[in-house]
């Protein structure tokens, strides 16, 4: 019986793989953070506090919008992150504007009583705005800045992904 793989003649084999996963893996990292600038689509949203509010209205901020859902892991992780740099930044002309994407405004209350947050909550339940954005991945976030010109687009929330954010609001504020 012979063995199924032989280390002397299956090892370049192997090692062609890894290098084309290394390099579909980079070419993955790389399209999920798009820092193309185009003007960021206005909207106007019901908010959790019953109001609307609306992306024009912001216009002078950085808002950084990120779209969740309530049943997104990464989102819950995420949302912290995103409270702890409204808290940190918002006496600097920064905001979170939070949509939810769930199609009952009830289904985000579920998370949210477990996690506080001092944002707006807004309410995408039709999906129009998320279409607006192209948004195909949980959390998706795009930083506005002061002009009203979306900067930075990213999709899906790893830990350690909030940095970038911070770099991109800093940068940002010093234009």
């Amino acid at each position: 019986m012979q063995p199924k793989y032989n280390i002397f003649t299956d090892f370049p084999k192997l090692a062609m793989l890894l290098a084309l996963l290394l390099v579909l893996t980079t070419l993955t990292t790389e399209t999920q953070a798009n820092t193309a600038s185009s003007e960021a689509p206005d909207f106007t949203l019901p908010s959790r506090d019953g109001d609307n509010r609306r992306l024009a209205e912001e216009r002078g901020n950085i808002v950084l919008v990120n779209f969740w859902a309530s049943w997104c892991g990464p989102c819950r992780e995420e949302l912290p992150e995103m409270e702890a740099l409204q808290q940190k930044y918002e006496d600097m002309g920064f905001t979170v504007l939070a949509v939810n994407v769930d199609d009952k405004p009830e289904k985000a209350d579920v998370l949210l009583d477990d996690i506080e947050v001092t944002f707006p909550v807004l309410f995408d339940t039709q999906g129009e705005v998320s279409e607006l954005y192209d948004v195909s991945a949980m959390p998706t976030t795009v930083i506005v800045d002061r002009n009203g010109i979306a900067r930075l687009t990213h999709k899906g929330y790893t830990a350690g992904d909030e940095k970038k954010y911070e770099k991109a609001i800093k940068i940002l504020m010093r234009e």
